[in-house]
């Protein structure tokens, strides 16, 4: 019973981890609002701090809801609350192959009727304290982001930060990577596969294969004590 309690835990842990490295080949979108009567900020880390501070205030109703695919995110009907003085951060988790390192273009539609920012891997790459509205098109410049930068194979992270007075028209996030020649919107299907798995999943591999080892020494044991007592060699 102990052999087969000790075998079973090893396979789910195992297990476990094999889903959760499955799950984190593609981009993990998180979206957040909160209320702001905040003004346009003069740089993009006034930008992420203002809007991280409304998220960690009680007064900010903070909501978050995490999406299948960043397109068409309305803050309003898809986090409820406010329709006006709306502080907005997003955050995509995605992957980089060693086959997709090198140059992406970055771009996303945004709603900020008070600017935004953003930032890749905690480094801001722009900003704007102008009105800033897509209108559902990449045609006007200024209207949206659009940054290029280098990317190495491993885990990254997109932030977008926002301040909109009214009323959270849609918005959109998209990559395109390397040679690529269109843009792929950023969901859990748009195969982007990390090749450094978390700690976390490393370390119940290891677990689950020490499990394994010792529910294995106990076997051979178990059996060399059996052939002792009977008077056989093992």
């Amino acid at each position: 019973m102990k052999r087969t309690t000790t075998l079973s835990l090893a396979f789910a842990m195992m297990g476990s981890a094999v889903l959760v490295s499955s799950a984190a080949q593609a981009s993990t979108i998180t979206i957040q609002t909160a209320n702001s009567n905040a003004a346009a900020q003069n740089s993009a880390a006034a930008y992420r701090s203002v809007v991280d501070a409304a998220l960690a205030s009680p007064a900010g109703a903070a909501t978050s809801k995490t999406v299948a695919i960043y397109d068409n995110i309305a803050s309003q009907s898809l986090l409820g609350g406010s329709l006006s003085s709306i502080a907005f951060k997003s955050t995509v988790d995605f992957g980089v192959s060693a086959a997709n390192a090198g140059l992406w273009t970055i771009r996303s539609g945004v709603d900020f009727s008070k600017g935004g920012a953003i930032f890749v891997d905690g480094v801001a790459y722009g900003y704007s304290s102008s009105d800033m509205y897509w209108a559902g098109a990449y045609n006007t410049p200024g209207q949206y982001f659009n940054i290029a930068l280098n990317l190495a194979a491993g885990n990254h992270t997109l932030n977008i930060y926002g301040l909109e007075a009214c009323c959270g028209g849609l918005q959109q996030a998209q990559f395109k990577a390397g040679s690529s020649a269109s843009f792929t919107t950023f969901s859990n299907t748009d195969n982007l596969v990390s090749p450094v798995p978390e700690p976390g999943i490393y370390a119940m591999l290891l677990i689950g294969m020490g499990l394994l080892a010792f529910s294995a020494r106990r076997e051979t044991r178990g059996r060399s004590d059996k052939f002792a007592a009977q008077g056989v060699r093992a």
